[in-house]
């Protein structure tokens, strides 16, 4: 029973590890590849994902080895959400902050290095969110999940449109 019971704790200690360098290296490694996933970059993350199996479960290979690396991660995914939410400096350090991107209409070169984005892969976000050129942005902002956030002149003069548009509507009746 000692024997089995150091295994798991040993799956314990390996998957917490493993756990804490997948997110240090992407952390590393930019967030833009969070939400951007191109075919190699999933390639990547389910071949990264294999060859950390055996680092963490070993020669376990049974259900309950494979549960326990499963749980340990489930339990400190979950210490790390509280943590994030009571110490918002520790989110900070964990997630990064958000990267404004343009702001009124100008690309801000400094950020987008900082980033690590292109200004093709800008222009394909910004044209995703239908917006034709960059000086209709007022801001852009690349958030800490990895999307891009975009917000235009154009949008808001249409919210706006709607919104009194309705109004009229609405005492008419």
């Amino acid at each position: 029973m000692d024997i089995l019971q150091n295994n798991y704790i040993r799956i314990i200690f390996s998957s917490v590890c493993v756990y804490f360098f997948i997110i240090l290296a992407i952390r590393l490694f930019g967030k833009k590849e969070l939400a951007q996933l191109s075919v190699y970059d999933l390639v990547f993350i389910l071949l990264i994902s294999n060859a950390v199996q055996n680092a963490m479960v070993g020669p376990d290979s049974t259900l309950t080895g494979g549960l326990v690396a499963a749980g340990s991660l489930f339990v400190v995914n979950f210490i790390l959400k509280k943590l994030q939410f009571r110490f918002p400096k520790f989110g900070k350090a964990i997630q990064g902050e958000a990267i404004m991107l343009v702001f009124q209409g100008k690309i801000l070169s400094s950020h987008m290095k900082i980033a690590g984005i292109t200004e093709d892969e800008l222009m394909e976000v910004i044209r995703e969110h239908g917006i034709a050129s960059v000086s209709e942005v007022d801001l852009s902002v690349l958030e800490v999940d990895g999307n891009i956030s975009v917000l235009s002149t154009e949008l808001r003069k249409k919210t706006t449109r709607r919104r009194k548009a309705h109004k009229i509507i609405s005492k008419n009746q």
